[in-house]
């Protein structure tokens, strides 16, 4: 497994532990265009401080950099620079960057190790641990990639006071996720100090991000290629979530936005199949009901959309199988599992339709 460090400032000694890892001090420093005006140039200037020869590349800060055309562009100015199978790359940023920087890497030369800085809580939490990289498709989303695990997470919880209030909410998604699905005395910590770790407050903040990234860690060593199931059961929300996002064409609606969204239908279809009580049930809908969400977001990009319309897009989801829609659900709080059985597509819409009475 990759090692995690959590830690501010988490780039004061990357040269000692590109060297305990056995890297080369030759990087591609990946970033997108808001983290490069933000903290590139401290992270550049450690680089420089402790002896890296690297390159740099820079993309457009939005979900459609994660293509094909994306990572040619950036293929061409690392074969310009006369970057070779002695370098890495080290990825600065959100769920983006770390996504498509995993798959340059995991392409580029048949692979070159990749380091994952990541910069929002979402992908502190979630996109950056793992070893899953993709990029988007017309007809779906990450659905071309690969396992290419990093070499080490870089994690420095301060740098979250960068990221706008939106960018936190969405990111507490993934967090509140791990609650759900593994852990319900987490679940408790974090409808106890909700705010404290969307206000980013230590300990509060730091204590939910190292435990989110060792709950999936601990996933992912157990079933690294998803052949378990258990992996799966990190998508707890995804599946009602990614249909969600197809709809908003990638760029009206964040991840997490999509993802908490999808967790009140999952809630309610767990609920439905009776695999958890009508207490449960208010418990889990209690703590969504923390998440702020941009206004008329949730009108436009959820409540509009008839029920069969986001089952639908849902269908092209890569979270399926044999055509069939695959779900995680509860079996308690804190107990998720892969329910593989077809579902009735009125038992679907019909738990998309009470989650527009609460949302």
């Amino acid at each position: 497994m990759s090692e995690i460090i959590v830690s501010t400032p988490v780039t004061e000694d990357i040269a000692v532990l590109f060297d305990k890892h056995g890297l080369a001090r030759k990087t591609v420093v990946l970033f997108d265009e808001n983290t490069r005006k933000l903290i590139g140039n401290q992270i550049l200037d450690s680089l420089d401080r402790q002896g890296f020869i690297w390159k740099e590349l820079v993309i457009p800060a939005r979900e459609t950099s994660k293509s094909f055309r994306t990572a040619m562009k950036l293929y061409t100015e690392m074969i310009e620079a006369h970057v070779d199978r002695g370098w890495n790359l080290l990825a600065v940023g959100g769920g983006v960057v770390g996504d498509l920087g995993g798959f340059v890497a995991a392409s580029f030369y048949r692979g070159i190790p990749v380091i994952q800085l990541p910069t929002t809580l979402l992908a502190m939490t979630d996109s950056a641990i793992g070893g899953k990289v993709a990029i988007n498709h017309p007809l779906g989303k990450n659905l071309i990639g690969f396992f290419h695990m990093p070499q080490l997470v870089l994690i420095d919880p301060a740098w979250l006071n960068t990221l706008p209030e939106r960018e936190i909410y969405a990111g507490m998604a993934e967090v509140v996720k791990y609650g759900f699905i593994a852990d319900r005395q987490f679940l408790s910590y974090l409808d106890e100090h909700f705010d404290e770790i969307v206000a980013v407050k230590d300990p509060y903040v730091t204590y939910a991000i190292r435990t989110s990234a060792m709950i999936k860690a601990d996933v992912v060593e157990k079933d690294f290629k998803e052949e378990s199931g258990l992996r799966a059961t990190l998508n707890f929300g995804h599946t009602f979530g990614h249909g969600l996002e197809k709809l908003a064409d990638y760029r009206h609606i964040r991840h997490g936005e999509a993802v908490a969204l999808g967790m009140v239908c999952a809630l309610i279809l767990s609920e439905m199949l009776g695999t958890i009580t009508e207490e449960e049930l208010q418990q889990g809908l209690n703590v969504l009901s923390r998440f702020k969400f941009r206004k008329g977001l949730v009108e436009k990009h959820f409540k509009v959309h008839p029920a069969q319309k986001i089952l639908e897009s849902m269908h092209s989801d890569k979270k399926k199988v044999d055509s069939a829609l695959r779900f995680v659900l509860l079996d308690g709080l804190g107990k998720a599992f892969l329910h593989r059985e077809t579902l009735d597509d009125e038992l679907i819409t019909g738990a998309i339709e009470k989650a527009k009475t609460f949302c």
